[in-house]
């Protein structure tokens, strides 16, 4: 006679939509070759399955060493809307870990992946912007980037992309003005960021003041800052409550500063009476950005004037917590007071 018995285990955790993994080593090479299978089912739960499976390091790392970089380029290229976007998160994903980061630069996944920038699935282009902002961290990455001519398009993306993806370009390029600028100012950045400083996003007034402060290295930069009328707005944003958004702002205007129309034009916007309050902000980048600024205002002959009746303010900073605070509140007292 039957008799009815239930297991005491679980059920096993079966995804239709998940190719089943081959045991040990044979995991990585089975779904490799399925990736590359006529069938579109069978090409789509190949890639879920690897999404899952790059989390691991090491999973990551020996899917990099057989070769799986050179099989999903070729993905990229296919038709099927949830093949393009599972490829891409698959990007995005090895690009958190630092052999897949590297694994781009050797397999020259760079230029195959930007032509995914236009792509018509939101999800597919937020992937490949992921990818790109992890692979900018590296230095060697932020120069892959400048080095594939992919600055001027993410300029451009700046003014049509999702706000979502706006903050992920604005972090790329953040890196990569760190290792050129020229390629930035020639596409017009400095316009276009000066349009996000008034941004209703803190995020996207935060991060387009940091890629400002990266503008602003090269004399260029300098001078486009000053020419376009950046200089004002950066001052209305040291009043911003977000404390990001200041520090930001701050630094932005050290780097402007340095020249003699920086200096003067940031005076004629009444700097100086916007960053005195910000010398006992309570985030120390904030103090650090304000004082150095205040230093290179009273190079001026104005600034000094102003600023000699403020030392006692900046006194208060010589026991600061931060040493590098310190040290620029030291520095700035010996400019202001400072007689020929």
């Amino acid at each position: 006679m039957a008799h009815t018995r239930i297991s005491p285990y679980w059920p096993p955790n079966i995804d239709p939509t998940k190719a089943p993994i081959a045991f040990g080593e044979r995991a990585l090479p089975k779904l490799k070759e399925e990736l590359h299978s006529p069938e579109l089912l069978t090409r789509q739960r190949a890639l879920r399955a690897l999404t899952d499976l790059v989390h691991d390091p090491e999973f990551a790392y020996q899917a990099i060493s057989i070769g799986f970089l050179d099989s999903l380029k070729l993905l990229l290229l296919d038709e099927d809307d949830t093949v393009r976007q599972c490829t891409t998160e698959v990007f995005s994903i090895l690009a958190t870990h630092n052999v897949g980061r590297n694994g781009f630069l050797h397999s020259d996944v760079i230029v195959p992946l930007s032509k995914l920038l236009d792509d018509p699935v939101d999800v597919c282009r937020r992937n490949v912007h992921k990818a790109f902002e992890l692979l900018s961290e590296l230095p060697d990455g932020s120069a892959g980037l400048v080095e594939a001519q992919l600055v001027t398009q993410l300029v451009l993306k700046l003014k049509t992309e999702l706000e979502e993806i706006q903050e992920l370009i604005l972090d790329t390029l953040h890196f990569c003005l760190q290792e050129e600028a020229l390629q930035a100012l020639s596409a017009g950045a400095v316009t276009v960021l000066k349009e996000k400083l008034s941004h209703s996003s803190v995020l996207i007034r935060s991060k387009a003041a940091c890629a400002l402060m990266g503008i602003t290295i090269p004399l260029e930069g300098k001078n486009r800052v000053c020419n376009e009328g950046v200089i004002p707005l950066l001052v209305q944003l040291l009043k911003d409550q977000n404390a990001e958004v200041r520090a930001n702002a701050a630094g932005a205007l050290m780097n402007a500063t340095v020249t003699t129309q920086g200096k003067y034009a940031a005076l004629h916007a009444d700097a100086i009476t916007a960053l005195l309050p910000l010398v006992n902000d309570k985030l120390s980048k904030v103090r650090l950005n304000v004082i150095k600024t205040l230093t290179t205002l009273s190079e001026a002959p104005e600034g000094r004037k102003v600023l000699l009746e403020h030392v006692n303010l900046l006194l208060g900073r010589l026991n600061d917590p931060s040493e590098a605070v310190k040290r620029a509140t030291e520095i700035a007292i010996r400019v202001i007071q400072w007689k020929p």
